[in-house]
């Protein structure tokens, strides 16, 4: 069951914990093997303490848009593609920039002496 939650977006191994400890389930249970009750239980705990899926999802992106529209640092860093918390962009951060684009007519020196 530890694991199953952490499915859930929003939801992780320490929460899941302390969702299955608030729920009183063994988190070594299998899902299969849950009764319709113990999944009320899970169910309620989630939606008295956790926001998760739809509403953390559009949490998040409303929580970028407004830095984006106040147009600071990681506003624009957002707005740009570019990483937000200080990682180096000079050999690294393929991921956030694409991949790597060929400059023409860069390729060497001597040839053109």
């Amino acid at each position: 069951m530890e694991v199953a939650l952490t499915y859930i977006y929003g939801i992780g191994r320490s929460s899941a914990n302390k969702i299955l400890a608030e729920a009183n389930i063994d988190p070594n249970k299998k899902t299969d093997a849950l009764a319709e009750t113990e999944v009320a239980k899970i169910r309620e705990v989630l939606d008295r303490s956790y926001r998760v899926e739809g509403d953390l999802r559009r949490e998040v992106s409303l929580n970028i848009k407004r830095l984006v529209d106040l147009g600071c640092y990681r506003g624009v860093r957002h707005r740009k593609g570019l990483p937000v918390h200080g990682q180096r962009t000079h050999s690294n951060a393929r991921t956030r920039k694409g991949p790597a684009v060929a400059i023409a007519g860069k390729k060497s020196v001597k040839a053109m002496k």
